[in-house]
């Protein structure tokens, strides 16, 4: 009798345990999930960043009219390590694909931790790396810093993994907004990003191995046509739309720069029409919308008081209606199909594969002509396959004209710079010193464009010796300054 009572207490007190671990588990802080849940969000955010109005007043694109806006003077200092807060949940939904068995969902993780490592080490130079992201397994809250060199070689491994993943993975991805879960797509982009970051190290041949590039163009998938870019489409639902739909920013003090309106008009571009409005002073004129004298911007070198009294005598344009009134819009692209043929186009002049560089160019020119086509409500009809040949016929913009090398990406480049409006972040800012200083950017005398961005004052507070060290092997102690040069252009 006392042995069964003794076997009765001891189920009851193991119950009773089971009962309190499930009573101190939290049902609104799970710590499982479908990966496809985090995938859903991870692709919202990435395919938003970097955009927004800043990279815009730094390539001169924009100008401030009502303050002095520190991107369009190059007064900027401090960075910010927001992505990690991201990269957080990519390691997340790494982490649950492995946990149930679909690597597809590794594969991506390892695409947008590339990603993101990519914009951070282009931002700052040296960047916690290898020991990131490490807080919760292993409870390493100051992670040591990777030199850059070794954070783009685990940049284009972790690109070369996932194409590896998804090309021997049948699985259908599941939570994915922009490719509706196709893993070839998703490859094609992949393959191209890998593209983009080699072609970011094309200083750097001899430290790095550039015959990959050849091996991806000849060996891997790549994007085909404009309906297979990376791009993130928008829809008019609540938490679905345009980024600046609605935003009251565009109606204060937000002007277009006369660098890139005049760069438009030099080449009779049509894409002008769709990027800004006509002046106050050309609409009261009559001017037609494809007039290219109806535009004008503002010196971005000027005092932006010098620049306000110019608008408020209207002539200056603004931001065209429809980025801030259309709930749709255009996409926005990661990585599109013009932006990929012309990287190509670039390694094709340059030797790297055994390409017609004309051909690539045009291809690219006409797939930004035909994006806005498909995008652009209204301005369709400027922006044709007709359109597109005529435009490449212009001396200005034909390639068959450009004798040299370097008037060759000199042309690419500048393509690669008048289709990023809104587009493509900071590329054209990296373009720029890449390139040993082109697109030229217009400031005031004396004031050099910079390299980079301060590292975050929390790196100060929190992993003071690990930032300490980094700072002092790239530059010099005490050297976090914006006009450093680092690895990846010296």
């Amino acid at each position: 009798m006392k042995n069964i009572l003794g076997i009765l207490l001891l189920v009851v007190g193991l119950a009773s345990c089971q009962n309190l671990e499930e009573m101190n588990i939290n049902p609104n802080l799970p710590t499982e999930t479908h990966p496809q849940l985090l995938l859903t969000n991870i692709e919202w955010d990435a395919f938003r960043a970097y955009r927004g109005t800043s990279p815009l007043y730094a390539l001169k694109m924009l100008v401030q009219t009502d303050g002095e806006n520190t991107n369009q003077y190059y007064k900027w200092d401090r960075g910010s390590y927001g992505d990690y807060g991201v990269l957080r949940n990519v390691t997340k939904m790494i982490e649950e694909g492995e946990r149930i068995n679909d690597p597809s969902y590794v594969a991506l993780g390892k695409f947008f931790r590339a990603y993101y490592f990519y914009n951070l080490t282009l931002t700052f130079g040296d960047v916690p790396y290898s020991s990131a992201l490490q807080g919760e397994t292993a409870e390493n809250y100051a992670p040591v810093y990777d030199d850059q060199k070794t954070v783009f070689e685990g940049i284009l491994a972790e690109l070369k993994e996932a194409n590896a993943i998804l090309e021997a993975n049948n699985n259908i991805i599941a939570g994915d907004i922009i490719y509706g879960g196709d893993m070839l797509s998703w490859r094609k982009l992949i393959n191209a990003f890998r593209l983009k970051v080699l072609q970011t190290l094309s200083e750097k041949e001899g430290e790095v191995n550039l015959s990959e590039f050849a091996s991806i163009y000849q060996n891997q998938p790549l994007m085909e046509n404009v309906e297979e870019s990376g791009q993130l489409v928008f829809l008019d639902q609540q938490s679905n739309r345009y980024p600046t739909f609605n935003s009251s920013g565009f109606s204060s003090g937000m002007y277009m720069d006369s660098t890139f309106v005049q760069r438009l008009q030099e080449r009779e571009d049509p894409r002008l029409f769709i990027y800004c409005t006509q002046t106050k002073s050309a609409k009261e004129a009559g001017k037609a919308i494809d007039d290219f004298s109806a535009y004008e911007g503002g010196d971005p070198a000027a005092p932006y008081a010098e620049v306000n009294e110019k608008a408020t005598q209207g002539n200056v344009s603004k931001v065209n209606d429809r980025y801030h009134r259309d709930p749709v819009n255009e996409p926005y692209m990661l990585l599109g199909y013009s932006e990929q043929q012309l990287i190509l186009a670039e390694a094709a002049v340059k030797g790297w594969i055994s390409a017609d560089p004309q051909a690539l160019y045009e291809s690219a020119v006409k797939a930004s002509f035909k994006f806005y086509e498909m995008y652009s409500e209204n301005y369709g009809s400027y922006v044709t396959e007709e359109a597109a040949n005529n435009y490449l016929a212009k001396p200005i913009n034909n390639f068959a004209s450009a004798m040299s090398e370097e008037e060759q990406v000199q042309l690419i480049i500048m393509q690669k710079y008048l289709q990023s409006f809104f587009q493509l972040g900071w590329t054209s800012f990296y373009d720029h010193h890449r390139t040993g200083g082109y697109p030229s950017f217009r400031r005031p005398a004396g004031v050099e464009i910079p390299y980079r961005w301060i590292y975050p004052q929390s790196e100060y507070n929190y992993n003071a010796e690990n930032v300490t060290a980094a700072i002092t092997r790239q530059f010099g102690e005490g050297n976090d300054q914006i006009d450093e040069m680092t690895w990846w252009l010296e």
